[in-house]
């Protein structure tokens, strides 16, 4: 499904209202635009299968520029935003892109790459131009609004966010199926599971370029719903538009719960939050108190799912499932899970241990087929590199990524038992939790926190951080439990909800001259 299949119904329905600026494109709008840059890209010689690059904020036109590309069957890499310009042009180059479509807010950084992305044929920008850059507005205004002749359906190619080293492009191969025929792998997600039809209105609070904004907003446009788009996530912000807009279905990250649930309840109590059905979460576990809140705030509405951008597995749970097993991410749907030890093989019910996928689609890493190779089993399984559990009814709980495993003393801790302990403390907006060295134990527990307030001074500091240590010793294992606390005004997280924690364990790292 795309949005052209509904214009004999819907054609003046809204498929986009931008949250902030008010912003709206109906369904014939986005349709036809998406059309003339089809025709745009087609003209400047790409076909089927060739790629585009895509570096933007959440604009206005983010997803009709996405729409152009997979009218015109091509393979189209949305890239982070906030990437810094040497991860940029890797990614442009990496990817092959001939194209690279960009906007004015981003126009120094773009001026930075034109050298060093010497393949692109066409640079396009939006609000705006600079030197090398075509006007995107002009461009596609002098095509027609007819839809190419025989359309094959496009493809994305995100890459990873880059939390542990450069990111990496997950890459599935392009076998082209006509437009009409082409729903993708989320259209069948949304309606089975959470309900997703043309009389919904999803909104969306995360950045576009993550791979399910992305997917799951084109998706719903895809069924015909109305797409609510956030410039950036604010609290309070979300509620309003839930009232405006009469929502009935979200996605969300848990770090988005965490700041709704830390909103005063006066504010919290103003908003009228009762069209939700569905409101979905991803990304990163969820701290079980935080997810009772919000189950007891907007109801039983709440779904999970557990899945990466490679597509290699799924797992799923509805609120009833989660009450029933509370802190578990679900069971999987149309694959196998497999727990496995540094032996390689499986290990018994209730132990930790990577987790593998048996059975879901294949994909590889652009370019690095180490990478590929290191996600891979013996017996062809792949993995995403978290460590998790199985209990003894099949549902699955992440325990952390395998990368972030503190070894203090010669025991195992997973840091984000403390960040799930910590989070929930009323004086605390985010936290990270990590290793740094030690030289009796390797390695001891360090917790950095934003706080809701900085503390006035060192004494008030001292203070906050022994009310800390006490509150998460009070419901963790001593080892478990940062041994000292620092506090910063923010935390370097991704908008999608993941935390830079490789940026902050680094600083300390190398302060104490070594890197293990």
């Amino acid at each position: 499904m795309f949005p052209g299949a509904h214009l004999d119904t819907l054609a003046d329905k809204p498929a986009v209202i931008m949250a902030t600026s008010g912003f709206t494109q109906s369904f014939r709008e986005l349709d036809e635009a998406a059309n003339r840059l089809s025709r745009l890209l087609r003209a400047a010689g790409l076909q089927p299968g060739d790629h585009v690059a895509i570096c933007m904020e959440n604009h206005p036109r983010y997803l009709e520029i996405v729409w152009g590309c997979h009218y015109a069957g091509l393979v189209y890499t949305a890239a982070s935003s906030r990437l810094t310009s040497h991860e940029l042009q890797y990614i442009i180059n990496d990817c092959a892109a001939r194209v690279f479509i960009t906007s004015a807010y981003k126009s120094e950084q773009a001026a930075e790459i034109v050298a060093d992305t010497p393949n692109v044929e066409l640079r396009l920008m939006l609000d705006g131009t600079i030197e090398g850059y075509e006007s995107y507005e002009a461009a596609v205004a002098a095509q027609p609004a007819e839809p190419l002749a025989e359309r094959v359906a496009g493809m994305d190619m995100l890459y990873s966010s880059g939390t542990t080293g450069l990111p990496k492009g997950v890459t599935r191969a392009f076998v082209p199926t006509p437009l009409e025929t082409n729903g993708g792998a989320v259209l069948p997600m949304l309606t089975l599971l959470f309900g997703v039809d043309s009389s919904s209105v999803y909104l969306s609070p995360a950045p576009l370029y993550h791979a399910a904004p992305l997917r799951f907003c084109m998706a719903a446009q895809g069924l015909g719903a109305t797409v609510v788009v956030m410039e950036h996530f604010d609290a309070e912000q979300y509620l309003q538009l839930i009232e405006r807009h009469h929502v009935t279905v979200s996605q969300v990250v848990p770090t988005m719960f965490v700041r709704l649930l830390k909103l005063d309840p006066e504010v919290r109590a103003k908003y009228d939050v009762s069209s939700v059905r569905t409101i979905i979460h991803a990304a990163a576990p969820c701290p079980v108190p935080v997810k009772q809140a919000i189950i007891e705030w907007f109801g039983p509405v709440v779904h999970e799912y557990y899945a990466g951008t490679e597509g290699n597995g799924f797992v799923y749970c509805n609120s009833e499932q989660w009450l029933a097993h509370p802190g578990t991410v679900g069971s999987p749907i149309g694959c196998t899970i497999h727990i496995v030890g540094d032996d390689g093989e499986d290990l018994p019910q209730g132990e930790s241990g990577t987790i593998y996928f048996e059975g879901g689609a294949q994909f590889e890493y652009h370019n690095d087929p180490a990478k590929t190779a290191s996600s891979r089993h013996p017996k062809g399984w792949s993995t995403l590199g978290d460590v998790g559990y199985l209990d003894a009814d099949g549902y699955l709980f992440l325990t952390d990524r395998k990368a972030y495993m503190i070894i203090t003393g010669g025991v195992n801790v997973y840091p984000q038992e403390a960040e799930n302990v910590l989070v929930t403390h009323p004086d605390v907006v985010d936290v990270a939790v990590f290793g740094v060295p030690n030289d009796d134990f390797g390695e001891e527990v360090k917790a950095v926190v934003q706080p809701r307030q900085m503390p006035a001074d060192a004494d008030a500091a001292r203070t906050l951080e022994a009310e800390l240590i006490r509150f998460c010793r009070s419901q963790l294992a001593d080892v478990k439990c940062p041994r000292s606390v620092d506090f910063r005004e923010e935390l370097p997280r991704h908008p999608t909800g993941k935390l830079y924690k490789r940026l902050l364990k680094d600083e300390y790292w190398k302060a104490a001259g070594r890197s293990i």
